[in-house]
């Protein structure tokens, strides 16, 4: 894999590669996407990597109802102020130095949190690993959007959603691998340590990867024109992207640019509530991604699935089996995204989506309650009810993983303009977080009030889901970034030039 200031070709910036280098290319970019997705699979697994701590933890520090879903959800505070600042700094300093600030964030916090002491510094180094996730999520899409060709960057950009299920796939599996050698994830396991502070420092193995890898990238041809290093961008454009007219492809990006403005958020306002229109359908398409739900079938499925009668065990194996459907329906995802589109699989997603979580609401409006003698209430599905439960579960994540999983980040990374890309994808990105952070901290509160009414209001988001985007999300397949425009207007799925 190479840096991007390698040994160029014969061949002058306006030549295209022989005929023979065409699978030489593909995997070029194939191979530097991937790497840049690795950021994704941190992102993944630190966000879930809390599934399997979270009762243990929870017993060790003596945690009430608010404060366990503060601990989980404490990392998305990082997140969101991670995502805010990523964009403008990678307009400062370059994708890949934030890809490194992000690896070593991640770092930072797998050591520390699986070394915490307490609730208040376990917090904090949860937080310092969501301002990496939040710089991932940014930077990842946006780095993957500017180097893939137009005809593919639907499955390229698909990568990033992939890296983030296998994250989450592996952080569950290892979860479960640690907390059956110990005996349970509250029990010693190596070196005098508890497993669920093993399955925090485990991240620091990916965490070290990523960082070497993002040694080796090329930077964005994008950042790189905006910086005025045409030669290092025609070299990663040639031999990377696989342009043909690499002349031509400099001048469109330089017309969209407009490099004598320099880009800020200030780039972002707008005549109608304070942002343009295309900014507020990512900020939009980015809540309505959280307030759907998934993120509790992730961050607290092993307690949702012991709640219902399931062993510690035997929930830790159904979370790993609900990770491992949702790694085959994105890739089902990633095969379809630049065939059908980008709209016709959002609208499929709000559909199934609204009907699995409406059937799990009903589900758990058959359950029976039990209080404990602390006054907790748990609710427990029998028969029939409890297969309804799960398979509805389970169907609701293949919907979201064959739709508004990986199309989402997709979207986020290519329907801004070049000048805003990255600006608008972090205030996106920042809102994403926000939401979920919403959702992740009131769930325990709203699970209390009664399940049925919490998967009742994910289910009603779902149906609004489907209205915003037949209404106001433009299908961008097989569309060039430089001709996005920021003061685009969206009819009925298409951008159209401002009257």
């Amino acid at each position: 894999m190479s840096t991007g200031s390698g040994t160029h070709s014969s061949s002058g910036p306006g030549s295209g590669p022989d005929p023979t280098a065409t699978s030489r290319l593909n995997a070029r970019v194939i191979g530097i996407c991937l790497a840049a997705a690795l950021g994704g699979f941190l992102f993944g697994f630190d966000t879930a990597v809390i599934n399997g701590a979270v009762d243990a933890l929870a017993d060790e520090f003596s945690l009430n109802a608010g404060l366990k879903g503060f601990a989980v959800s404490s990392a998305l505070i990082g997140c969101a102020v991670g995502a805010w600042f990523a964009g403008p700094l990678a307009n400062k300093l370059g994708r890949v130095k934030v890809m490194l600030i992000a690896a070593s964030l991640f770092l930072l916090s797998a050591i520390g949190s699986g070394l915490a002491f307490g609730v208040g510094d376990l917090i904090l180094w949860r937080v310092i690993g969501g301002l990496g996730v939040g710089a991932a999520s940014v930077i990842a899409p946006a780095y993957i959007a500017e180097v893939s060709p137009a005809r593919v960057r639907g499955r390229l950009g698909s990568l990033q959603q992939l890296a983030i299920v296998t994250g989450i796939f592996v952080a569950l599996l290892s979860d479960a691998w640690l907390a059956e050698s110990a005996g349970g994830a509250a029990n010693t396991l190596w070196l005098g340590q508890e497993a669920w502070r093993w399955m925090f420092m485990a991240e620091a193995v990916p965490a070290i990867a990523y960082g070497a890898f993002a040694l080796r990238l090329p930077e964005s041809p994008r950042y790189l024109v905006g910086k005025g290093e045409i030669e290092r961008a025609a070299h990663v454009l040639r031999d990377f992207t696989g342009v043909s007219d690499v002349t031509h492809k400099i001048e469109e990006i330089e017309r969209s640019l407009k490099s004598d403005k320099k880009a800020s958020l200030h780039d972002l306002r707008g005549k109608r509530l304070g942002l343009k229109p295309i900014v507020w359908s990512g900020i939009l398409l980015s809540v309505f991604q959280q307030f759907v739900g998934i993120n509790v079938i992730f961050y607290y499925s092993t307690t949702l699935w012991r709640s219902v009668g399931f062993t510690e065990s035997d929930a830790l194996t159904i979370t790993v089996i609900t990770s491992v459907t949702n790694i085959v329906v994105t890739v089902v995802a990633i095969m379809l995204i630049d065939k059908i589109g980008r709209r016709l699989l959002l609208l499929i997603g709000s559909s199934g989506m609204f009907v699995s979580l409406g059937l799990m609401a009903i589900a758990f409006s058959n359950a029976t309650l039990e209080t404990a003698a602390d006054g907790t209430t748990s609710a427990t599905l029998d028969g029939a009810w409890a297969t309804v439960a799960l398979v509805a579960a389970n169907a609701f994540v293949v919907f979201f993983g064959a739709s508004w999983g990986p199309v989402v980040w997709v979207l986020l990374g290519e329907m801004f303009p070049n000048r805003i890309r990255a600006s608008a994808l972090a205030v996106a990105a920042a809102a994403q977080w926000i939401a979920n952070f919403a959702v992740s901290t009131t769930f325990p509160a709203l699970s209390d009030l009664g399940l049925t009414f919490a998967y009742g209001l994910y289910a009603f988001f779902a149906l609004l889901s489907f209205f915003f985007v037949f209404s106001k999300i433009p299908e961008t397949r097989g569309q060039e970034l430089e001709d996005m425009r920021d003061d685009a207007i969206i009819k009925r799925g298409k951008i159209v030039e401002p009257a």
